[in-house]
């Protein structure tokens, strides 16, 4: 079975339940993605496929690229990346892969890059306490101490301090599908979902024990 898809968040939203409750929606164009490539234990060394999302001119896709999508049907993807799988015999390169692997209720994941913050300090980075306001402190926005001085003269690994704030991958857990619609390939998802706008997300089928 394919454990994700590739996906696009459009946006948030919100819709009122039967009952009234209002329920925040992240909408996401989930697919289709095309199979280019089958990683296999025998030859790899694990079990993957490769899939392409999106469509990229191709006159801007470089040769070899091109040359790599050929078997997929001679398109250039704007997004290359590997899904793991159990068995991925099961699957051949140029397939589509599309929402039918999901249904409503169930539970995903979903991963992106967050918003990148640019460089940040430790209150607002960490949310540090900050010092005292008052009575000339010139103590307020400081990180303060970073570490003894003759023993271990360094500053230790992990230490939370000023920089660049945001940018990393971030996954969200249980998230819950409202609504499919397939045709429009849009996966109505309850909750938020990291990144900005028209950043490129991956779902996964959440793993039930």
């Amino acid at each position: 079975m394919v454990l994700g898809l590739i996906g696009k968040k459009l946006g948030i939203t919100q819709i009122f339940s039967r009952d009234g409750q209002m329920v925040p929606i992240t909408l996401i164009q989930a697919g289709p993605c095309c199979v280019v490539q089958k990683k296999t234990p025998e030859k790899d060394g694990y079990s993957a496929l490769q899939v392409g999302f999106g469509d990229k001119k191709l006159k801007k896709t470089a040769k070899p690229i091109l040359g790599h999508c050929k078997a997929a049907g001679g398109r250039a993807f704007a997004v290359l990346q590997e899904l793991r799988i159990d068995d991925a015999d099961a699957y051949q390169v140029g397939q589509d892969l599309t929402l039918s692997m999901f249904k409503v209720g169930d539970k995903v994941k979903v991963s992106g890059i967050s918003k990148g913050k640019g460089f940040a300090g430790v209150m607002n980075r960490w949310n540090f306490k900050g010092g005292q306001a008052t009575h000339g402190s010139m103590f307020h926005r400081a990180p303060g101490s970073i570490g003894a001085s003759a023993d271990p003269s360094r500053v230790l690994k992990g230490m939370r301090g000023p920089g660049h704030m945001g940018s990393q991958k971030v996954t969200m857990k249980n998230l819950e599908i409202i609504e499919i619609r397939e045709t429009e390939h849009l996966l109505l998802l309850k909750g938020s979902v990291p990144g900005a706008r028209n950043s490129i997300v991956t779902l996964y089928q959440q793993k039930t024990a």
